[in-house]
């Protein structure tokens, strides 16, 4: 693998999130490689060709499209082809396969469908670099978007590390709690917790967060006694939370997307080192899903039964769940702390020579 060059300056372009956990720990790994950022976040994407201009900004090595930016990305390449520099698009989803799948808003052969997948294989034929979060979907991105295999890598998310240490080891509650937490959408598979809770009442399991699902998820739940809601809570507090708990949740939920992706709350949990559970799924290491000392357990999707079953398994064991803890811990060190994503990311940024 090529070393990293010189220092370079590199463009943050479009409306996105500086603080959305994907972009800070990216952020923070450019920086953290001698790199500079410069951002630009234009008042509308249809104007940020204009508003660069006026802009005058300054001389740059790259242009960085971040997550879920898609719209911005035709402006940025204008951009970018003007400067003769590479862009870099790490878009984390698809529009087409969350208007279509997710939200179900149209199907894939109608004719918004179709055009907006058009649109979309566009933008990711115009990148010169495309990152992937997970090997499936940079399969995803490959076979259905349209992005270049051989620009197009794989860099796993993380976990802000900072915010998300190792939390302290304790005895198992009376009754062990198992805690989810997230946005109660479909790909999260919040019912099927539901469903396992009514089926192991001698454990209290909480679902912290709220959404789409949420009511839908109160109403499924009516008077168990062993399910309570949370509300969120502040994000600096979340790890404290996580270490609260004796069981991490994952998610559930059974559609492609689901299959392709793993998600913040589970690097959250293995980096706080709380054992887990969650769905079966080809984005995971193939040497972490064969091991059963991982400390994850691992689930069909959308199978309350199962999942029930396998927080039973954890449960009569429950004077091992520190030792599963640490497991956890130690998975995240191995395949996804800050090392070992800063090297995934130095390996993309070299097939651009940056």
């Amino acid at each position: 693998m090529k070393q990293p060059q010189a220092q370079k300056t590199i463009l943050w372009w479009g409306r996105f999130d500086a603080d959305y956990s994907r972009n800070r720990i990216l952020r923070g790994l450019l920086r953290n490689c001698g790199h500079q950022i410069v951002d630009f976040q234009p008042h509308s994407s249809l104007t940020g060709t204009i508003e660069s201009i006026l802009a005058g900004l300054p001389p740059v090595d790259a242009l960085w499209v971040p997550t879920f930016r898609q719209s911005d990305l035709r402006s940025a390449r204008r951009f970018a082809d003007r400067r003769s520099i590479p862009l870099i698009f790490d878009p984390l989803i698809s529009a087409w396969d969350k208007a279509v799948f997710e939200r179900q808003k149209f199907s894939a052969d109608s004719r918004r469908g179709r055009r907006l997948l058009v649109w979309e294989r566009s933008l990711f034929a115009a990148a010169d670099l495309v990152l992937a979060d997970t090997a499936p979907h940079r399969c995803f991105f490959v076979e259905t978007l349209g992005a270049q295999p051989e620009k197009t890598f794989v860099v796993p998310v993380g976990a802000e590390e900072a915010l998300f240490p190792a939390q302290p080891l304790h005895e198992p509650h009376q009754p062990p709690e198992l805690l989810f937490f997230g946005s109660f959408i479909g790909l999260q598979g919040p019912e099927v917790i539901v469903d396992a809770a009514a089926r192991l009442p001698e454990a209290r399991w909480t679902l912290l967060g709220d959404g789409p699902l949420g009511p839908s998820c109160r109403h499924q739940a009516g008077t168990l006694s062993q399910v309570r809601f949370e509300p969120w809570l502040p994000y600096d507090r979340l790890a404290r939370r996580i270490g609260e708990a004796d069981i991490l949740l994952g998610i559930f939920g059974a559609s492609p997307k689901a299959g392709r992706v793993i998600p913040n709350k589970v690097y959250q949990a293995l980096a706080c080192g709380r054992p887990l559970i969650t769905r079966c799924s080809n984005a995971y290491p193939e040497e972490l899903a064969g091991d059963p000392e991982s400390g994850i357990c691992f689930v069909p999707p959308a199978d309350g039964s199962a999942l029930a079953a396998a927080a039973a398994a954890l449960l009569a064991e429950r004077h091992k769940l520190a030792k599963r803890g640490l497991l956890a811990r130690r998975s995240y060190e191995r395949f996804f702390a800050g090392g070992s994503v800063k090297q995934a990311l130095l390996t993309a940024l070299a097939a651009i020579d940056l």
